[in-house]
């Protein structure tokens, strides 16, 4: 299908495009890498009146880092994320949930910040974002803010951005010598997952001192399977300590119901792949 009529503009600097959203009014979308926006322009799912692209601002480009913090870009691609080597050595869990995303051609095209804006609960991203304590650095009419990962997944599709607001960039702590997995669950290769766990854990001589973990589409929002981190911590990395804190996983949670899996089959999927995730971040 084609889309329906729109206004474009590609402003140059991050103040131009939050002065072309604020002239736009609330009928404006974003454009970043477009893999999720096109289809549903196509579709005509959207009918915005003006879209902003993004993807030529020099500074929502580009991964640095800044003291104790990674700063990604909101427009850096899913490739470059999935091989930059500041991402892999200190935030090795953003790297590996990275390269899971869709398939090559949507990870050249698609951009780290607009994946966690779209805020698909069945997205792979915004799990391992939380996990890590990620902070959003937001630009708006009223200047910048940062909101924390927790704050940031609001419902489903549902951000904490508010009507004008940019993603600028994601700031990450340092998870330096941390050891990380994402384990998914699909029907087919280069699917949404059905359920997803983002696993990043500390392990000293011989036992996990430190644990994090994410699931993704286990509800309207990313979760943090706080029943396994606490069961996990002062536990040695045996397959059956393991086992006996995944069991833990799906507490808290509330997963929908839906033509790929049902509730309850849900939960049992997160209890398995938590316990296949920590295991492999463990080695």
């Amino acid at each position: 299908m084609i889309p329906a009529q729109f206004s474009y503009t590609a402003p140059s600097t991050t103040e131009e495009a939050v002065a072309a959203l604020a002239s736009a009014g609330e009928d404006a979308k974003v454009l970043a890498g477009g893999q999720s926006l096109l289809p549903v322009l196509r579709m005509r799912l959207a009918d915005p009146e003006a879209v902003i692209d993004v993807g030529r601002i020099p500074e929502m480009r580009g991964i640095r880092e800044d003291g104790d913090r990674v700063v990604i870009g909101a427009t850096a691609t899913h490739h470059e994320v999935a091989r930059d080597p500041l991402v892999a050595q200190h935030c090795e869990l953003i790297s590996l949930a990275t390269r899971t995303v869709a398939d090559p051609q949507v990870r050249h095209r698609g951009t780290f910040g607009g994946s966690l804006a779209h805020a698909d609960p069945a997205g792979d991203l915004p799990a391992p974002a939380l996990a890590l304590d990620a902070e959003m650095v937001l630009a708006g009419p009223s200047g910048r803010r940062t909101v924390p990962a927790e704050e940031f997944f609001v419902d489903y599709f549902t951000t904490a951005l508010e009507p004008g607001e940019l993603l600028v960039e994601v700031r990450m702590p340092k998870w330096t010598g941390w050891k990380a997995h994402y384990e998914k669950f699909n029907r087919v290769a280069q699917a949404w997952s059905i359920v997803g766990v983002a696993a990043a854990v500390r392990v000293d001589g011989g036992s996990i001192a430190e644990a994090r973990i994410g699931l993704t589409n286990m509800g309207p929002t990313p979760v943090r399977a706080r029943g396994v981190e606490q069961a996990l911590v002062g536990q040695p990395a045996t397959a059956e300590a393991i086992r006996s804190a995944a069991a833990h996983a799906a507490e808290g949670t509330s997963p929908a119901s839906d033509a790929s899996a049902d509730s309850d089959y849900r939960q049992h999927l997160a209890q398995v792949l938590t316990r296949r995730a920590v295991l492999a971040a463990c080695g």
